[in-house]
């Protein structure tokens, strides 16, 4: 039985191990289907996946859940509550009796009534190392911050947002031209062992288990929220820098965004793909402004006197193209303005 990964899935592998333990899996992203896939071929007993329900706009059909795909074929039961922490739902959980519950890329946070259901309460696979990014998008958020490192780790639930003690965790380095997309299937491989050792310690602490884990320093936490379309659009009087990172930062969604600025013509949307802080400052000027536009790049003033050098973007309804590409068809004088529409 194979999964939309290529991982070889059994509901149970093995021979019976007294240590192992009943499990409910949550989660819904495509971070968590590897830790699934290893959970799915361990000695562990998985009762069952709790995911996000499908949601679609009018006329159009809801978007993949790979984690549901996968239990399915594993012939698991899935639940999948509007919320939660709803006592029907607290009910639902508890009638499992699990010993451990295993959240990955959920997206709602677990009252504390929810993670009394198990035994043993929850553990959380995050990708990032805690406390630093908390929150839904940390992959993301490491690259717009400009980390060097980043990494994954596990965590023994508590009520807050990704607030718990660090069981285990595994870093890694960014590369200088990753992507997000990129680095979060680096990430996600990081699972299935993570998971399992976090697994191990919480049985070697004995069942069932008190708090687990080093406790997370409160002054170096900090933020990775859910992105949304606006996140997207390009500030121009922030440092080149930080605008350098937006194209590897938002991909694939929702992308860095800028308008340009024409007279009689409407705000033309362009999407910038690749792009690199200019070899030299442009003392003086106006921040979202042309400066140059050649065949090697569009440079583009930024709020701390350097530049941005646009060397590929997507026009609105067009295909992705060079700076050279895009200038045959468009004049861009000096002065010509890019920024919100």
């Amino acid at each position: 039985m194979q999964s939309p990964t290529g991982h070889r899935l059994m509901a149970a592998a093995g021979p019976p191990n007294i240590d192992g333990l009943r499990i409910v899996v949550m989660g819904t992203g495509p971070f968590a289907v590897p830790m699934f896939a290893a959970l799915l071929g361990s000695h562990h007993r998985l009762l069952a996946l709790v995911t996000r329900p499908d949601k679609a706009a009018p006329g159009r059909k809801p978007p993949p859940n790979r984690m549901r795909d996968v239990a399915e074929e594993a012939g698991l039961p899935v639940l999948a509550p509007e919320r939660i922490n709803d006592a029907a739902a607290v009910a639902e959980l508890a009638a499992f009796a699990p010993d451990l519950l295993v959240v990955c890329d959920y997206g709602q946070i677990l009252s504390p009534a929810a993670l009394a259901t198990a035994r043993l309460g929850g553990i959380n696979l995050h990708g990032s190392l805690l406390p630093r990014h908390r929150g839904a998008a940390p992959v993301q958020w490491a690259i717009l911050a400009g980390d060097e490192v980043t990494g994954a780790c596990v965590i023994h639930m508590t009520p807050g947002l990704d607030a718990g003690g660090v069981i285990n965790s595994r870093s890694t380095a960014i590369g200088p031209a990753e992507t997000a997309s990129q680095l979060e299937a680096r990430l996600a491989a990081f699972g299935p062992h993570l998971v399992l050792e976090a697994i191990a310690v919480l049985v070697a602490a004995g069942l069932p288990a008190g708090p687990v884990g080093i406790p997370q320093d409160p002054g170096l936490v900090t933020k990775a929220p859910r992105l949304s379309k606006a996140d997207g659009l390009i500030d121009w009087s922030q440092p080149a820098a930080c605008i350098a990172r937006m194209p590897r930062g938002l991909d694939p969604w929702p992308r860095a965004t800028t308008f340009l600025h024409r007279q009689g013509a409407l705000p033309l949307r362009l999407v910038l793909e690749e792009v690199a802080v200019a070899g030299q400052a442009v003392p003086g000027g106006v921040p979202g402004t042309v400066v140059a536009a050649t065949d090697d790049g569009i440079v583009v003033a930024c709020g701390d006197g350097a530049a941005l050098v646009v060397r590929r973007l997507v026009p609105e309804g067009r295909r992705a193209m060079s700076a050279a590409e895009f200038l045959r068809g468009h004049l861009l004088p000096t002065g010509t303005r890019l920024g919100a529409s």
